[in-house]
């Protein structure tokens, strides 16, 4: 589906450096038995976006650290790029190949069926076998509680939403966000912007001005690298909040951010690597929900307290999430 000021842009820069050498150096293969439990992960952008990317691979990581696998990443730019690395994975006979986004089913769909002894795994979607999985986030769930918590900080009556681009995952939590927010304040009036990509902070910064400009005062970002900017110019502003997304972003601008949606990723790799291992994989799709913990809404500490009243009805939502229930979307 999303990790996406001063300090931070110093942190950043360190952050691209280092990354970049780890993303270009290609396969890491810390044990060379040729046996040992293989990991691919396949990224649609820099691991260094502080957001959805940097997570996955993290998870990555925490497949070699916890279970001793052997990983390989690449950082991939086009379609073609999808199936052409999941087929070279599938062909080195790699254990677990992960295309990270909904953009990767169509490729793992057609390529893994020729690698029957590889299971190839995507972070939105659908499966369709049994070597070919979707992880499935209810990235729903802690949007529609952030929707909450903007309706609560607003003094505007206006929030704004901006992402990458229109994938569905990330259109359903924008959809759940307003939802959250109208339960709070139903004349709320939401913005929405689209970058077009999930790189490009320059235009993730424009895209927030424009809707500063109309008087938003509360901006949910899901942009990955391009939502770096988003933080930029709230932090410029006067008066309004971010809300991040993918991973827990409260400290890249924590005077101005009000919480995080956060999916946890690296836990949820790490348990369907254990699962691979095990021949355990319960397909074609592993959904976590707020009961798994993996999601969830992560206010910012240092923010000020929501009103007493909001709070309470967030924590009746997450408990009635967290027992099976959705959120109620509503038309906009």
């Amino acid at each position: 589906m999303s990790s996406r000021p001063t300090s931070w842009y110093v942190f950043g820069f360190i952050n691209i450096a280092i990354l970049s050498l780890v993303a270009c150096s290609g396969e890491k293969r810390p044990n060379a038995d040729a046996s040992a439990f293989r990991v691919a992960l396949l990224t649609p952008g820099p691991i260094s976006d502080q957001a959805w990317n940097a997570t996955a691979y993290q998870g990555l990581e925490r497949m070699r650290d916890s279970l001793g696998a052997s990983i390989s990443h690449i950082q991939t730019k086009t379609p073609a790029e999808f199936e052409e690395n999941f087929r070279q994975y599938g062909a080195k006979g790699f254990d677990l190949v992960i295309g990270h986004g909904f953009e990767f089913q169509d490729a793992a769909r057609r390529v893994g069926p020729q690698f029957p002894q590889t299971l190839f795994a995507t972070t939105g979607g659908e499966g369709a076998g049994p070597n070919v999985v979707a992880l499935s986030f209810a990235f729903d769930e802690p949007s529609y509680l952030a929707g909450m918590a903007a309706a609560a900080m607003t003094r505007t009556g206006v929030i704004g939403v901006i992402g990458g681009t229109e994938l569905p995952p990330v259109k359903l939590g924008f959809e759940a966000f307003l939802a959250g927010a109208r339960l709070v304040r139903p004349d709320i009036r939401l913005l929405t912007a689209y970058i077009g990509n999930w790189d490009d902070a320059s235009a993730g910064k424009e895209q927030t001005l424009a809707q500063l400009s109309q008087k938003a005062d509360v901006i949910y970002q899901n942009a990955d690298a391009a939502g770096l900017g988003v933080f930029q110019a709230v932090r410029q502003a006067k008066g309004a909040w971010v809300i991040g997304s993918n991973a827990d972003q409260n400290g890249l601008a924590p005077e101005v951010t009000l919480g995080s949606v956060l999916v946890d990723v690296p836990h949820a790799f790490l348990l369907l690597a254990r699962q691979r291992q095990a021949n355990t994989v319960q397909g074609p799709t592993l959904r976590f929900a707020t009961a798994s913990e993996v999601v969830r809404w992560v206010p910012n500490p240092t923010a000020p307290p929501l009103p007493e009243q909001v709070r309470a009805k967030m924590d009746s939502v997450r408990a009635e999430f967290a027992a099976g229930a959705r959120p109620v979307l509503t038309p906009r």
